[in-house]
């Protein structure tokens, strides 16, 4: 699948390095030639002999290699390699490229390269909760850097959380992905993110806590694996991917007419958290105060419902999904919702001032479909997202067979 294809491989310095090896195995099997770049860090945890021999190709761990520096063998390693991977990707490494730092060969082609990367994290499960890191990660996804895991699980520090490296086999999937057309190639699909913000005045709004993170992975993952995305989303407090169709609003009047734009569509998503209500009567000066404080009366019109909207035309996309964002009942709530609106799938999920999942970085969702309810466990946004994708290019794929 990967014959002609060729993988710059670096292995950053953590206990999962060893899983490396794995992958070698399984890129050298699918006939992908690999290119190791073993950092200081990573020899600490697997040998430039073991690497070599999977690989079967000389191993580079230094910037100043007087004989290969004579071709400018740093630059033309980061120039010829289709793709480059980062396994394990550390917090100190993934910070390194924030910053755009090059003070080792690993950093130096990460800088000096055009190609596309593709990091695999993994760390402590409060290195990657950390403020800092999270950070980092925004900036390297605003880059356009594309990540794969960490996943859910016990940890060697034997703490259990997210930081856990990805199986060889998952990433070994993602690189499949973005070095083939993938299974959503040629594929157009809508996805609308974050919340609305319905004024009252101009300088007061009625929005809800939305940040658009889920929306917003779920755009990432569909374009990971060949989709063309257009990207509907309101005013999130996430940076929106790079790779898709980038349409910004506000309010819900806005967000149907730039979903009516994007259409047709063979899949549409609807994550955004849309309002409800509109204040009719907006006005156009703010608002003060009236007599002994009396509040101003405002006068509310329902939005337009763009999800059943979308599900009930003649030409729909062959896949509806919505979201629900419930607080009780929620399999009850979510599987009325589906049949209400006409829509394909629901993504439900509790989002109750407890479950921390509204603006949160996890997300326990159940899928409903016309089959009935499957409950997925509490996992990281961006592996909710890549299973949704993955099911919806099932769903595509599979459709009229």
């Amino acid at each position: 699948m990967l014959a002609g294809k060729r993988v710059l491989l670096i292995i950053g310095g953590g206990i999962a390095a060893y899983k490396s090896l794995m992958l070698i195995r399984l890129l050298r099997g699918a006939g992908a030639a690999v290119t190791p770049v073993l950092t200081q860090g990573g020899a600490e945890f697997v040998t430039a002999l073991s690497v070599a021999a999977l690989a079967g190709e000389k191993v580079y761990s230094q910037l100043f290699d007087l004989t290969d520096e004579a071709q400018m063998g740093h630059i033309q390693l980061s120039r010829v390699a289709d793709l480059i991977v980062v396994v394990p990707a550390t917090a100190d490494l993934m910070a390194k490229m924030a910053g755009g730092r090059a003070d080792d060969l690993a950093s130096t082609l990460l800088l000096a390269t055009d190609t596309k990367v593709l990091v695999a994290p993994a760390m402590n499960v409060r290195m990657w909760t950390h403020k800092a890191t999270q950070r980092n990660i925004a900036k390297l996804r605003g880059d356009g850097i594309l990540f794969v895991g960490p996943d859910d699980g016990e940890m060697a520090c034997g703490e259990f959380g997210p930081g856990r490296l990805a199986e060889p086999e998952t990433i070994m999937a993602k690189i499949e992905a973005v070095l083939t057309d993938g299974p959503l190639a040629g594929r157009h699909v809508l996805v609308t993110s974050g919340p609305t913000m319905e004024p009252i005045d101009p300088v007061r709004f009625i929005a809800n806590r939305s940040s658009g993170a889920q929306g917003t992975a779920i755009a990432a993952a569909l374009r990971d694996l060949g989709a063309r995305v257009t990207f509907v989303t309101g005013p999130a407090t996430v940076p929106a991917p790079d790779g898709v169709a980038l349409v910004r609003v506000e309010t819900a009047m806005e967000m149907q007419a730039a979903v009516e734009a994007a259409l047709p569509a063979d899949a549409a998503v609807f994550a955004a958290a849309v309002a409800d209500w509109r204040v009719a009567n907006a006005s156009g000066s703010k608002l003060k105060k009236g007599p002994s404080g009396q509040a101003p009366i405002l006068q509310f019109a329902e939005n337009p419902d763009i999800l059943a909207e979308v599900s009930h035309r003649t030409r729909r996309p062959r896949l509806v999904v919505g979201f629900a964002a419930e607080t009780d009942d929620v399999v009850v709530n979510a599987m009325a919702k589906r049949v209400r609106k006409g829509c394909d799938w629901i993504v439900a999920n509790d989002v109750s001032p407890g479950t921390g999942i509204m603006g949160g970085a996890e997300n326990v969702v159940i899928l409903i479909t016309a089959l009935g309810a499957e409950a997925w466990p509490r996992m990281g946004k961006d592996e909710v997202a890549r299973r949704l994708a993955g099911r919806i290019a099932e769903a595509l794929n599979n459709a009229g067979k």
